[in-house]
């Protein structure tokens, strides 16, 4: 059985905190994308909207696909570009802040299913995949609601 290849990041521009929060997943196997996804992370502007938010939601929600899609005895690997949301995951930090504790509670509850999954940190530039992916997804945040530009400019 190939292994599965999770790339995932998460960004908050244009400002963190407080700025439009979005997140990124792809899933690989063999080389090839078999699904990516990409939104928003948090409500625009919002006290939740941060960077580790998006990262956090980015992981959930790929593991959330990958549960949905029955793959919990498959390998997985998990690589991202956050220090801190895989070191948290290897249990090597411990979760802090408020904004982020029921998204770490989530994850593990997700993770617990899987009976063989890595986590590995990686550069940003062997991330770029899913680092384009949030960057398109920030973008598409303005085409979808066009109002979000008045809010930057102020």
């Amino acid at each position: 059985m190939a292994e599965l290849q999770v790339y995932f990041d998460g960004l908050c521009q244009p400002m963190n905190p407080g700025g439009i929060a979005c997140y990124a997943f792809l899933i690989k196997t063999n080389g090839k994308t078999i699904y990516k996804e990409r939104g928003l992370a948090a409500e625009p502007f919002s006290k939740g909207a941060t960077n580790n938010v998006a990262e956090y939601t980015a992981l959930m929600k790929a593991l959330e696909w990958l549960v949905a899609n029955r793959s919990e005895r498959e390998a997985i690997r998990v690589r991202g570009d956050s220090r801190l949301v895989i070191s948290q995951m290897m249990g090597e930090f411990k979760v802090k802040a408020n904004a982020i504790v029921p998204l770490f509670q989530k994850t593990v509850l997700l993770k617990n299913k899987f009976s063989n999954i890595m986590f590995q940190w990686i550069p940003r530039e062997e991330n770029s995949e899913a680092d384009k992916l949030s960057e398109e997804a920030y973008n598409n945040a303005f085409l979808d609601d066009p109002k979000l530009l008045d809010k930057i400019r102020k």
